[in-house]
C-alpha cells in the first residue's frame, strides 16, 4: 500500500491505514532519511494504540518503551549501533519476541535476526513539505 500527499494532519488516518494493514503482525521496520518523519508516524501509531505520553527518538539511549492502555510499545533506534553483535547485546530478541509492539528506525543492522512476519514502512519527503508512505507485510 502507498500513501501520497501525507501531510501532517493526516497523519492519525496514515497511523490507523499502517495498523490496520499490518493485522496481528507486532514488528514495524521504518525506513527514510533523517528528518523524514520515522518519529512523527511512530508518535501517531502510538496514539492509536493508546498510549499519550511522551514519544522521542531514543538514538542515544537505543530502546524506549511506552506503557499504553492496550500494551507495552518499543521504539528502537538502531542507527548509533555499529553491527549485529551489538543489537543483540541492547536485548533485542527479547524485545522482537515479546508479541508488544516494536517500532525500530534504522534496521538494516537486525534483518538477518528476523525470522517472524514483520511491517516495512518507508518515508519520503516530497517538495511540498508532504510524505510518501510506503507499506509492505514481509514474511521471511
Amino acid at each position: 500500500m502507498i500513501l501520497t500527499g501525507i501531510n501532517r494532519a493526516q497523519l492519525p488516518s496514515a497511523a490507523r491505514a499502517v495498523l490496520q494493514l499490518a493485522g496481528e503482525t507486532r514488528v514495524f521496520l521504518f525506513e527514510g532519511n533523517l528528518g523524514a518523519g520515522k518519529t512523527t508516524l511512530i508518535r501517531h501509531l502510538c496514539r492509536e494504540l493508546g498510549y499519550m505520553g511522551d514519544v522521542t527518538s531514543p538514538t542515544f539511549s537505543i530502546i524506549n518503551m511506552y506503557p499504553s492502555l492496550q500494551e507495552d510499545i518499543c521504539h528502537m533506534d538502531l542507527y548509533r549501533l555499529r553491527n549485529q553483535e551489538e543489537a543483540e547485546e541492547t536485548g533485542i530478541m527479547e524485545y522482537l519476541y515479546s508479541g508488544s509492539y516494536c517500532f525500530i528506525e534504522w534496521p538494516d543492522l537486525i534483518l538477518p535476526l528476523l525470522d517472524e512476519p514483520y511491517v516495512t514502512v518507508k518515508i519520503e519527503a516530497d517538495e511540498n513539505e508532504s510524505r510518501k508512505i510506503a507499506i509492505d507485510k514481509i514474511r521471511p
